[in-house]
């Protein structure tokens, strides 16, 4: 398996090379062509990723995320949700590498059978890098106004966190 997956993406590109050869096109120059006009994407993509990155680090880094957990714990602790669960469904909707870093840890710590490794799981899968697609995607083509899909997006990062705290452990 190992060697079909390292030898996929040349085949791909040896069929394709084939395929215009057949239909007598240059593919070279089309692939230039291609990149020439998706530079100018590249090049509005950057600023919206730039700022969404700052932020992020700037979030993190300040201490504030403790903040706030400090403050949702003794909420959490009455309505017995695990307190394990809040980073990786914080930071999801912020960014998807996090999220996955978060993921690795609670599987080292707790191993990945357990119950919050599977919560983490499931939120991990069905949850979305809310905040990253509003910022990309919407600052790349333009759209100024996101706050409905800011809020729709952020509400259904929160139903996959309850449905999860709710379905999981019936499955455990």
């Amino acid at each position: 398996m190992k060697v079909i997956s390292h030898l996929f993406i040349p085949i791909l590109v040896l069929i394709i090379i084939i395929y215009g050869a057949r239909k007598k096109i240059n593919v070279y120059d089309t692939f230039v062509e291609g990149a020439k006009e998706g530079l100018p994407m590249v090049l509005n993509m950057f600023p919206p990723l730039l700022a969404m990155i700052l932020g992020i680090n700037i979030f993190t880094n300040s201490g504030l995320i403790n903040e706030i957990f400090k403050f949702l714990k003794p909420i959490f602790i009455l309505v017995n949700i695990p307190l394990e669960i809040l980073p990786i469904a914080v930071m999801r909707p912020l960014s998807g590498s996090f999220g996955l870093a978060l993921l690795n840890d609670m599987y080292k710590i707790y191993g990945p059978d357990s119950l919050l490794s599977t919560l983490a799981s499931v939120i991990q899968g069905s949850s979305d890098t809310t905040l990253y697609i509003i910022t990309l995607y919407f600052g790349t083509i333009g759209i100024k106004k996101i706050k409905y899909a800011l809020w729709a997006g952020l509400l259904a990062d929160l139903i996959t966190v309850i449905l999860s705290l709710l379905i999981v452990p019936l499955f455990l």
